[in-house]
């Protein structure tokens, strides 16, 4: 049987972050900024993070496994009140 192959695409336009967020750069930043308001240009210099809609596309695409911010948070938090 094949191995599942991540796409390399994908993998050159995102990080993930160790909380398991997907971190990506916004569109339109980069080249004909001459128009552009210096308050917009600002705006792309801020991280961008992707919706759980946009997380679950991801991780198909991965084929790994992407664990969103909020439940590992709440397993923390589980796992915190036990001892």
């Amino acid at each position: 049987m094949p191995k599942n192959k991540p796409n390399k695409g994908l993998l050159k336009r995102i990080r993930l972050t160790k909380s398991g967020k997907v971190k990506f750069t916004r569109a339109f930043g980069r080249h004909k900024r001459s128009h552009k308001s210096g308050k917009l240009l600002r705006s792309y210099h801020r991280p961008a993070f992707a919706h759980s809609a946009d997380r679950r596309r991801v991780s198909a695409m991965l084929f790994t496994r992407i664990t969103s911010p909020d439940t590992s948070a709440k397993q923390d938090a589980d796992s915190g009140s036990k001892d």
